[in-house]
């Protein structure tokens, strides 16, 4: 399976920019953050696998589940970081933290590592993070944090909720890290990995996708407490089949992570912070808001 093949001529034709370095590519300085807590085998089996390849390996991640935080931050409780020994391999420092995924990355840049991490990653993800997904994703925004410090951070999720086979997605990420150290990325971006829950030599190959949409049927379960309280359940299913839609730069034959994640690739979908709608620019200029 090649690791990183465009999949249209239009890809191909994008000018790339010289990289100003390249990093080494048998060690690099990792963080290492999650959402679904320092427990999880999802960071282990990353973690350990990225240290058994040779990286200067650091985890700092909340102490427990924190899936669907966003990039929260915790601003009005103190924030606490511990050591954690004998959960990962022998050479990766880990401290389990108090606060969200965003919160631990921040953490670590400003008060636990000496120096910056040459990548930050996150996961590996117990469920999707496709389309959608992403505006919710503790995972994701732990990645994206590190991008607004100005490091290159990548996201990885494996796409089942029962599947417990990480190492697929950790084999590519120790595979993407190698290609990424030869050839750094030319452009500030996260990277949002997710990886089919197939064995590797069923995987189809990696696309290079845009973002699709997901939607989901959200029901709130009414409950009430012991005491005769009230309360809210939020539940519901993904729905599979939804129309994507056409990308304003993009050409068509450039599928979403949606629809290549069904036909087992690893898809790979460059993100960025700036939400700005540019075609919303012109609009709102066209209708005269610049005038009000």
């Amino acid at each position: 399976m090649s690791l990183l093949n465009p999949r249209s001529p239009d890809q191909r034709q994008v000018r790339i920019k010289k990289p100003k370095h390249i990093l080494p590519a048998r060690s690099m300085k990792l963080l290492i953050s999650n959402d679904d807590g320092i427990f999880a085998l999802g960071i282990r089996t990353l973690a350990n696998t990225l240290a058994e390849a040779g990286h200067d390996v650091t985890v700092v991640c909340p102490d427990r589940e924190r899936s669907a935080t966003g990039h929260g931050l915790t601003l009005h409780d103190p924030i606490r970081a511990e050591v954690v020994e004998s959960i990962f391999h022998p050479s990766v420092k880990a401290w389990s933290c108090s606060g969200t995924p965003s919160d631990c990355v921040k953490l670590a840049l400003g008060a636990l590592l000496d120096r910056p991490p040459d990548f930050v990653l996150s996961g590996i993800n117990h469920g999707s993070n496709l389309g959608t997904d992403v505006l919710y994703s503790g995972t994701v925004s732990a990645a994206m944090e590190g991008v607004i410090e100005g490091i290159p951070s990548i996201a990885l999720s494996l796409t089942s909720f029962t599947s417990q086979d990480f190492q697929p997605a950790a084999t590519f990420a120790k595979k993407l890290l190698t290609h990424l150290a030869k050839q750094p990325l030319s452009e500030q971006m996260l990277l949002n990995v997710n990886v089919p829950p197939v064995k590797w030599e069923e995987i189809s190959g990696v696309a290079i996708t845009r973002q699709g949409i997901r939607r989901y049927f959200d029901t709130f379960q009414k409950r009430v407490d012991p005491r005769g309280k009230t309360y809210y359940w939020l539940a519901g299913e993904a729905v599979e089949e939804v129309e994507q839609p056409e990308h304003l730069h993009l050409p068509p034959e450039i599928e979403t992570d949606v629809q290549a994640i069904r036909k087992n690739y690893i898809t790979v979908t460059p993100l960025q912070y700036n939400l700005t709608y540019a075609a919303g620019v012109y609009a709102l200029q066209e209708l005269g808001f610049d005038k009000l």
